[in-house]
């Protein structure tokens, strides 16, 4: 991924990032070092050199680095061991391989995919449906993908 510019976040920018983060603003702490990286992709936050935090349409996501740096009792989508190799390659997450999602979300949302077996971290994407449609569902699609393992933001160092 090609790098156009980097530079430290004004006070009052990375303010206004940490309310749109909501839940999510527990990536950047108080004290840390935050800086934006311009990149042909989509602006990524770097804090404290990790790149914890993507900027799309405008609107800042957890990246999967940052959402391994919590605990996702929130907007979480389970996948079935079935869906990981899809996830792997970008696949959009379908309601027949949700096996379970919190019920608290709502269309729109912002979801860390996670799979049944370990919890990890598959992909970040946008939710479709609520989170108890993906587990009522039993075909159509249930999260847009946005970033997942392997892709150009999980590589960036």
């Amino acid at each position: 991924m090609k790098v156009k510019k980097r530079y430290y976040l004004q006070k009052k920018k990375l303010k206004d990032i940490k309310k749109e983060l909501g839940d999510y603003s527990v990536l950047i702490p108080s004290k840390a070092k935050v800086e934006l990286l311009e990149t042909e992709e989509c602006p990524v936050i770097l804090v404290d050199g990790q790149p914890l935090i993507m900027i799309l349409d405008d609107q800042p996501f957890p990246t999967l680095k940052g959402a391994l740096t919590m605990d996702l009792d929130f907007n979480y989508v389970v996948v079935d061991m079935g869906a990981v190799k899809f996830m792997a390659n970008g696949a959009d997450v379908m309601s027949p391989g949700v096996v379970d999602a919190d019920p608290d979300i709502k269309e729109g949302d912002t979801v860390v995919i996670v799979d049944e077996t370990h919890k990890k971290p598959l992909a970040i994407g946008s939710s479709i449906i609520s989170g108890k449609e993906m587990v009522e569902n039993t075909k159509g699609k249930a999260v847009k993908t946005i970033h997942f393992i392997g892709d150009k933001i999980w590589e960036l160092e």
